[in-house]
Parts: structure tokens; sequence; C-alpha cells
């Protein structure tokens, strides 16, 4: 894969980035499309979901950040469009491409006899650091930003998440939810990105007849992850397979989890 163009609502952030890596800035998004085979979004989900619809439309595979919308109607016929044009589309649920992670899931379903479990991500990531002025972030919260990681963890690790039982936020953000899997497990999962807390706490846990199994965050493993990601997504596009378990199905099911999230918490969309 080259990277041959970039597009930005930022004229000087695009060509910084791709002068960085060789590659050209255009002047528009239409233009962006007419250059490449592909499109890896980094923007807010709103503007995601809008432009990630053209680009399907195009004929283009997709790399998408998580939240795949800002909502569900969004969601929709984003994975509608992906559907209808028949393009690869994968979420960027960075820790499933983990080699750590694959490892621990794999063992997860090999056992078998999992009652429940629980996922804890608290870090102070709104408070400081490369992520302290990013308005979506402050706009939507943990919820939109880590919960899909979490509940994509515990959803491959426990069953399919059928429903979410409980919900709820703080005025500062701290997320409980309490889950209800396929098969008759539950689960837990604590959200925050407000917390002073460093480094970042990151674990996904089951427990069962076979005891109790922990998952954490292996520190410098997202460029490897990324690498992992890379090479399922190329393979996608080059065998005209639209399949995987982190496809942009996989995020129109999480973004459905968090509308019913925000739903009994109290918070519309």
């Amino acid at each position: 894969m080259t990277l041959r163009a970039v597009w930005a609502r930022r004229p000087e952030a695009a060509k910084e980035l791709a002068e960085t890596h060789g590659a050209q800035a255009v002047d528009s998004f239409d233009e962006l499309l007419d250059q490449v085979d592909a499109v890896a979004f980094a923007v807010p989900p709103a503007v995601q979901a809008e432009l990630a619809v053209r680009a399907a439309e195009a004929g283009k595979h997709l790399i998408l950040e998580k939240p795949i919308a800002a909502d569900l109607d969004g969601a929709r016929r984003l994975a509608d469009a992906v559907e209808a044009a028949g393009v690869a589309a994968l979420v960027v649920l960075i820790l499933r491409f983990s080699p750590m992670t694959r490892e621990w899931l794999d063992g997860i379903k090999e056992t078998g006899g999992w009652r429940g479990g629980g996922a804890r991500w608290l870090s102070g990531a709104l408070l400081g650091g490369q992520y302290r002025s990013s308005a979506w972030r402050h706009d939507s919260g943990a919820l939109a930003d880590i919960g899909p990681h979490a509940l994509d963890l515990l959803d491959a690790a426990l069953g399919e998440i059928t429903d979410v039982l409980a919900a709820n936020r703080t005025d500062d953000d701290l997320w409980q939810l309490l889950l209800a899997h396929e098969g008759g497990a539950t689960s837990t999962a604590t959200l925050s990105l407000r917390l002073p807390i460093q480094p970042t706490v990151v674990e996904v846990a089951v427990y069962g007849e076979h005891g109790y199994r922990t998952l954490g965050r292996k520190p410098g493993s997202a460029g490897e992850s990324y690498t992992a990601l890379l090479d399922d997504f190329a393979a996608m596009a080059a065998s005209g397979t639209t399949s995987h378990p982190c496809d942009v199905r996989r995020g129109l099911h999480l973004q459905k989890l968090l509308e019913h999230a925000r739903e009994l918490a109290g918070h519309g969309k």
C-alpha cells in the first residue's frame, strides 16, 4: 500500500502530512477520490459518516475510525452504502489487531465456560496530552471514544452483547455499564477520559469455571497493531473480501450499543 494523496479541511495540515510521507496534498475530497483506491479517515464521527458514504459510492475501500458515525442513523447509512458498493471497510478497533489480544481471545474461545467479565478504561486523556483539544471527544465523551474498544473486546470474549441492561454517567463523564451477552454471560464496563491517572488503565477480564483471565495493553504495541490492520485491509481489498470481525457491520453493532447506553443514561443521542 502506498500513500498517494492527502486531503484535510486545513490545507497546511494536509501539506505537512503529505510532504512527510512523499505524497501529494490535494485541494478537495473529490480530487482525493480521483487519485486513490482506498481512503483512511481521521476526522470526527459526523464528518466521517458523510464523507465515507461518498467514498464508498465512488468504489473506494475504507479504513474507518470509531465510532463510525455520530449517531445510529448515520451509521446505518454508511453500512448500507458499503454493502451496496461491495467495498472493504475496516474499523480501527486497534486493540483487536494486537497479537497479544488475538492470542488471549483464542485461548478464551478454546477454553469456554466463561460466566462474566468486565472492562476498565480509565484515563486523563482529555485533561492533557494530544487529545485535550479534540472538540468531538469533549462533546461526545468517553462512551463514544473508548466505549467501542471496551464493548468490542467484551463482545469478542464473552459472546455477542445482546442488551445494555443499565447505564449511568456522572457529571464528569464517568460511565458505568451493565451488559448482557448471548449465552447468558454478563459483564460491566467502566470508562473515563477525565481521571488524573497516569499511565492509562486498560484492562479486560473474564471469569468462570476455569478461573480469571485478564488482558492488558502492552506499551508500544500500537505500531505492531496498525501493521496487522493494514495487512488485513490490503488482503481484503486484493481478494474482494468484505467480511472481517472488525468490518463496518461491527461498527454498526457497536453504534447500536452506544445509542442504547445513552438512552438509558438519559443523554439521548
